[in-house]
């Protein structure tokens, strides 16, 4: 069968491929965008889609150069995947979807729901609260914060946690009695953290001279980049241009001078201080 298959030599020339009208095949591989056509037809649509509605998304609401950004995620071939890497991934925490997380966490949860159902100490219910507010339960890890502040009304972690859960979801009064309590057992506690969060809830709850002066305190100890520049809008806001130069100049010196590591988790800021300070009359 082989010898006769080479004794009848090639077989006829296959018909040409013919394309549709306006197809020009030289555009799919001298053009960036041929790269993102071939993607799309290879059954990667639906992925950079999604891709670029989530970078859309977050470029709007976090970005403060999000026009500039914007244009780019939606003009240029790629755009979505440039934004992800220049700017979403450095500023960003990298966590799991929570479903991920309530399936990771599924065993230890329930390791730690027996223990404080069983020996019911504070401690127990804190770690149980760390371990639900880790996988997005937020709700959950609340009560058992609280379940741990009713057997230890001074838990530091206990009333850490409670502070910021309530703190999301908009309890300011809550928070702030909180926040309040940890700061007379331990100033210093969380190195600073505890503090700027009590000068945001003060300033959520429109206590705006109160959290200028405790946010000048806690500016001379702490170089949080979202302190400085929160100080920085409340001066802009009361007219003190020249007070609101120098925190937004400092934050930028401060990000100027920093690793690099740090410099990648607070990009935003730095943007945002830039920003400010060309809205700033001179």
């Amino acid at each position: 069968m082989l010898l006769s298959l080479l004794q009848a030599g090639p077989g006829p020339a296959p018909d040409p491929v013919e394309y549709g009208p306006g197809y020009d095949p030289s555009l799919y591989h001298s053009s960036p965008w041929a790269l993102l056509w071939s993607f799309f037809f290879l059954g990667g649509g639906w992925l950079y889609t999604g891709l670029l509605v989530w970078m859309a998304i977050s470029c709007l609401r976090n970005d403060p150069e999000r026009f500039l950004w914007l244009w780019i995620i939606i003009a240029l071939p790629f755009g979505p995947v440039i934004y992800f890497f220049a700017r979403w991934l450095p500023s960003m925490r990298v966590q799991p979807p929570q479903v991920l997380k309530k399936f990771l966490h599924g065993g230890e949860l329930k390791r730690l729901q027996i223990a404080a159902k069983q020996i019911g100490n504070a401690h127990q219910f804190v770690e149980l609260g760390e371990a639900l507010r880790e996988s997005g339960q937020a709700n959950a890890a609340h009560d058992a914060y609280e379940k741990a502040l009713a057997k230890d009304g001074q838990n530091l972690q206990a009333l850490w946690g409670a502070a910021s859960v309530e703190f999301d979801r908009s309890e300011y009064p809550a928070a702030r009695d909180k926040l309040q309590r940890i700061l007379k057992i331990d100033p210093a506690y969380k190195f600073g953290d505890v503090s700027l969060l009590n000068c945001k809830t003060l300033h959520a709850l429109g206590e705006t001279a109160l959290a200028r002066e405790q946010l000048e305190a806690h500016t001379r100890r702490w170089r949080h980049p979202e302190g400085l520049y929160l100080l920085a809008t409340i001066y802009a806001d009361s007219g003190n241009t020249a007070g609101a130069r120098q925190q937004l100049e400092s934050l930028i010196q401060d990000l100027d001078g920093a690793p690099r590591k740090i410099v990648r988790r607070q990009l935003f800021w730095r943007s945002r201080a830039r920003k400010l300070l060309r809205k700033l009359p001179a």
